[in-house]
């Protein structure tokens, strides 16, 4: 499949990488629908975090549909649709287990385990999606289920901020579009 992958300080192209499987009970495959560029990509596209290597996958604002789940997931299955939260957590800790799951006490230690732990493929700008833990969700699911409300009722419209859709193929532009806020861009979303 196709990805959005880090080469360098301010090197991105999209090239052809592995399809996610599932390696441990707990994960679940995403087929990936759309993928928006975070500010915080933009960390990574600057060069400010040491820890990337050649041909890290980006991205980590997807939604999508599951395509597969390990056998001991219990609260996802196939064809759902879902957020992916940009947090990596583990669902058990005390902070997990208080909704704080960016606060987690297991999850990011540093990167080697983080890349360890999702397999090298740790992100939203491709096909599918590779998910550490089950998914735990109850950071995205507080936020998002009164929000959805609100959206389906027409009380809100969060789609203004969305100024540019485009194809994968032109993520490694919009990355640039998006830092150097050209061509009036708030917020880009990218799809497969």
């Amino acid at each position: 499949m196709k990805a959005l992958c880090w080469h360098g300080t301010g090197d991105v192209r999209i090239n052809d990488v592995p399809d996610p499987k599932i390696q441990d009970p707990l994960d679940a495959v995403v087929r990936i629908t759309s993928s928006a560029i975070c500010g915080s990509d933009l960390h990574l596209l600057d060069g400010r975090m040491p820890t990337m290597e050649k041909g890290d996958v980006l991205g980590h604002e997807p939604m999508g549909v599951v395509e597969e789940v390990g056998s001991a997931i219990r609260n996802l299955k196939k064809g759902d649709r879902v957020v992916v939260p940009f947090t990596i957590s583990c669902g058990e800790c005390l902070f997990c287990k208080k909704t704080l799951f960016s606060c987690c006490d297991r999850s990011n230690p540093n990167a080697e385990i983080a890349r360890k732990a999702l397999g090298h493929s740790p992100a939203g700008l491709y096909g599918y999606s590779h998910m550490l833990g089950g998914f735990p969700g109850g950071q995205a699911e507080r936020y998002l289920k009164p929000l959805l409300q609100k959206s389906k009722m027409g009380a809100i419209d969060p789609s203004f901020v969305i100024t540019h859709t485009v194809p994968l193929n032109k993520a490694p532009e919009m990355y640039k579009t998006f830092r150097d806020k050209k061509d009036g861009c708030i917020k880009v979303v990218l799809k497969p």
